[in-house]
């Protein structure tokens, strides 16, 4: 099993960026594909950007809703995964929640087992 910690939320006006964070513990990283999702009031949690390590190659997958603005990496020297969000809008204000999935290419939320406790992104406008 491992453990998630995700850091960087917090509040920036509209146009702005952010530079979320998970921490892992317990395993590599590079063991999973790794994902970030969110979910805003009153709204189901949707997924946001994955990233995948797959026979020496890096595949990152992106939410329409993001492409072009959101960018996922990794540091496998500090077994970090990150989500860098430029030109913020209101609309993605929402808790941004990392998970990691043993299923290659996985996006979808029912193939990630492991999450960590989310960090809040709000964007004012």
């Amino acid at each position: 099993q491992v453990q998630l910690v995700e850091s960087g939320g917090g509040l920036v006006q509209a146009g702005g960026s952010l530079r979320l964070s998970c921490a892992g513990s317990g395993r590599t990283l590079s063991s999973f594909a790794m994902g970030w999702f969110r979910q805003a009031p009153g709204k189901e949690r949707e997924f946001v950007a994955a990233i995948n390590w797959i026979t020496g190659s890096t595949y990152t997958y992106y939410a329409d809703s993001v492409k072009g603005r959101f960018t996922i990496s990794r540091d496998n020297a500090k077994n970090t995964v990150y989500l860098q969000m430029n030109s913020l809008k209101p609309e993605d204000t929402a808790v941004y929640y990392c998970a990691a999935s043993y299923v290659l290419r996985a996006t979808n939320e029912a193939h990630f087992g492991s999450w960590g406790q989310g960090t809040q992104v709000t964007v004012s406008s």
